[in-house]
């Protein structure tokens, strides 16, 4: 339900080295995996914090319509899930503007 660590270490992996590229600096070691679509990354991490939200909504709706089938403890598990998944994706999304500002203001 959260954003994989793997797949963020591995794209801000691939933006520092292509951070030391500009510099001029060649890393001697290849990264494992550098050829992962960024956008698609992304893109499927963001569907997932989306579809845990969603989740957690629609609990909280037939919580609060009284559907026998779903109690406060889940409903209140859901909504910190959906919170923390959030709140991660924002710190992502610090880190790469961060780290494209960083590109951006190296001398060339």
């Amino acid at each position: 339900m959260a954003i994989e660590s793997g797949k963020i270490d591995q794209m801000l992996l691939e933006l520092r080295s292509t951070a030391a590229v500009a510099r001029g600096k060649v890393e001697s070691q290849a990264s494992p995996g550098a050829n992962v679509d960024f956008a698609k990354a992304l893109t499927a991490a963001i569907d997932q914090v989306n579809q845990v939200q969603q989740q957690a909504h629609q609990m909280t709706e037939n919580f609060a319509a009284g559907q026998t089938d779903v109690n406060l403890q889940d409903v209140m598990v859901n909504l910190q899930k959906a919170s923390l998944s959030f709140q991660q994706m924002v710190q992502v999304r610090n880190k790469l503007v961060t780290a494209y500002n960083d590109i951006m203001n190296m001398q060339v």
